[in-house]
């Protein structure tokens, strides 16, 4: 059981530094411009597509509750053993923007799409967070396959 936590905790500790560190290069000043897309600091106070602003100030009450209680369940079930990494970068990535909104207020994002379309605003936590979600669901679809 030793192992998975160095995984988890490396991943997690790894994708949080690497989280924040981006974000303070636009917390800084940070800028960048082309016809499409946009490297420009934006403050998220809701969650996806800024949905849930109204919250204010307890969205991060709220996301702190849901972190513990998903790392919680994790722990509980075990599923640590099986899915270390990609918990790590999961945990690792949420933390990023609970300290963001605990920080600054809000989500610090900086991609900003604007090609035939604007698009969300996200940051590199925000991808973490899906890359996860889809190699949790992967795993997990290809070990019923196996079973069958």
């Amino acid at each position: 059981m030793f192992r998975p936590i160095v995984i988890f905790l490396l991943a997690a500790i790894g994708t949080w530094l690497i989280d924040q560190n981006i974000k303070a290069l636009f917390v800084h000043g940070y800028f960048w411009d082309s016809q499409c897309l946009s490297l420009e600091l934006h403050y998220n106070k809701g969650v996806a597509f800024s949905m849930l602003a109204f919250l204010g100030p307890y969205l991060k009450w709220i996301q702190l509750v849901l972190v513990a209680g998903i790392l919680g369940y994790v722990l509980y079930e075990g599923y640590l053993k099986k899915y270390a990494f990609p918990l790590g970068l999961l945990i690792g990535a949420a933390l990023g923007n609970l300290y963001d909104r605990f920080v600054h207020g809000g989500v610090v994002d900086y991609v900003a799409w604007h090609c035939g379309f604007d698009f969300a605003v996200f940051n590199y936590a925000d991808v973490m967070i899906d890359l996860a979600v889809v190699w949790i669901l992967l795993a997990a679809y290809l070990e019923s396959r196996k079973t069958v």
